[in-house]
């Protein structure tokens, strides 16, 4: 299967970093979530009911990466991911990347991040 959904550049503000600034002020993070998903039946139906409605994964990320203040973008991203995984059954992997652009470098950059890939357990017999 490589059928995938992806949803780029949901912007959240947020508290997360390990410096006490980040934890007052805040900043603004990117989020990319991409998921393995089968979509035979949806291109076949052309219905709701036979996909993962973005709406849904946009709420259910937003949710678990506001969800708490994380000092590590890493423990951020888990979050997400194992919301997605969790949330919704169909989704058999998820890609979940978050972008820290102001992140606090004493150095000029266009981004900083990480990406996270997650897999559902394979079923056992």
């Amino acid at each position: 299967m490589n059928d995938r959904i992806f949803i780029t550049g949901l912007t959240l503000h947020a508290y997360h970093g390990v410096m006490a600034h980040e934890a007052k002020v805040g900043q603004t993070f990117g989020i990319d979530i991409e998921f393995d998903i089968d979509l035979a039946a949806a291109a076949k139906s052309d219905k709701v009911a036979d996909t993962v409605s973005y709406d849904a994964v946009v709420t259910c990320a937003t949710e678990a990466f506001l969800s708490q203040r994380f000092k590590l973008i890493e423990a951020a991203a888990g979050s997400v991911a194992d919301a997605v995984l969790g949330t919704f059954p169909r989704v058999k992997a998820v890609t979940v990347t978050i972008h820290k652009p102001h992140a606090p470098i004493a150095a000029t950059f266009s981004d900083v991040g990480v990406k996270l890939v997650r897999t559902r357990p394979a079923a056992r017999p």
